[in-house]
């Protein structure tokens, strides 16, 4: 009788700890309710500034937060710089010349500190910007789970080995994108990133000199601002149709083998994914539900909560 008890009280101790212990590393919604009730609408009113001074921000700062989620979680390590004891993300490989929007971050975050000090992560304004951004131009919003915290470390290393690289194949996209929680119908709703933002030459040279699964005149296009050397840097739209919309014409150009990165055709070349592109080709609310989704669980990705971590002062350094 009396083991009995002890088992049972050692079960129920075990139980509330694990739920505790749960419940602790849950993000919400309304998070900041009542601590920094302007904070939306402060995040919002800055990534509007933004993207009317340039649309391209609010693809800029999307790929920020998947950059940012892909390596240790949704942490705001991203947005650390270097110094003489931390090596920080942004010279990794996928970053280094084309991760931007940073600037933007800051500004709002400059904001946020103004009218609730200490209070708000750079890892939950980083993970609202990207939302607004993609409302501005045009796609589905959703409810942010909040209540993350800041990294004190970064990785480069991570950051170069984690986050898909534009030359992937489908299998690759599938097996990094498990590694981090989402599935392969995820992977392909987050893909449609790529319906908006710009690419550079060196990303997509290889695809329009050599692969064979590419509309020729789609191919002779992208060459004349993509020189097969030099012009490195030259952008080309991600979305030909409506590089500044968010929509599902994305999916449309795959379809039409119309696809930029060798990584976005992949997911409509006779593989496990094609009829799942066909299908957000021709029902745009498909996809933006979808994505939606897929947005909420990547920013899920193992958050800094509790006292793990620290909410910086200053999102390109620790405190």
């Amino acid at each position: 009788m009396a083991s009995s008890l002890t088992r049972n009280v050692f079960i129920l101790t075990f139980l509330c700890s694990v739920l505790f212990g749960f419940s602790n590393a849950q993000l919400s919604t309304n998070f900041y309710g009542a601590s920094c009730r302007s904070l939306q609408t402060i995040v919002s009113n800055g990534m509007r500034q933004a993207v009317n001074r340039e649309a391209r921000l609010g693809a800029s700062i999307l790929r920020l937060f998947f950059h940012d989620c892909f390596v240790n979680g949704c942490d705001a390590s991203i947005l650390l710089d270097d110094t003489a004891t931390l090596t920080g993300e942004k010279n990794a490989n996928p970053n280094r010349n084309s991760a931007r929007g940073y600037e933007e971050i800051d500004t709002i975050k400059t904001q946020v500190e103004a009218a609730c000090p200490n209070t708000v992560s750079c890892a939950d304004i980083l993970a609202l910007a990207a939302r607004e951004g993609v409302v501005l131009l045009g796609g589905p919003t959703w409810a942010v789970p909040l209540g993350r915290r800041d990294a004190r470390t970064a990785s480069q290393s991570a950051a170069n080995t984690q986050i898909p690289a534009p030359t992937s194949s489908l299998s690759t996209l599938i097996s990094m994108f498990s590694a981090k929680g989402l599935n392969a119908r995820d992977m392909t709703a987050l893909s449609g990133s790529h319906t908006i933002g710009q690419a550079r030459c060196t990303t997509f040279r290889n695809r329009i000199y050599n692969d064979t699964n590419i509309d020729p005149q789609f191919a002779t296009t992208r060459r004349a601002t993509c020189p097969a050397s030099g012009g490195d840097a030259n952008l080309a739209p991600l979305d030909i149709q409506t590089p500044s919309q968010f929509d599902n014409d994305y999916y449309q150009n795959l379809v039409a083998r119309r696809g930029l990165l060798h990584s976005d055709q992949e997911l409509f070349n006779g593989g496990s994914q094609d009829a799942l592109v066909r299908s957000y080709s021709t029902n745009g609310a498909a996809f933006t539900s979808d994505f939606a989704a897929a947005m909420v669980k990547m920013g899920n990705i193992s958050p800094l909560t509790g006292t793990n971590g620290e909410i910086r002062r200053n999102c390109r350094a620790i405190n």
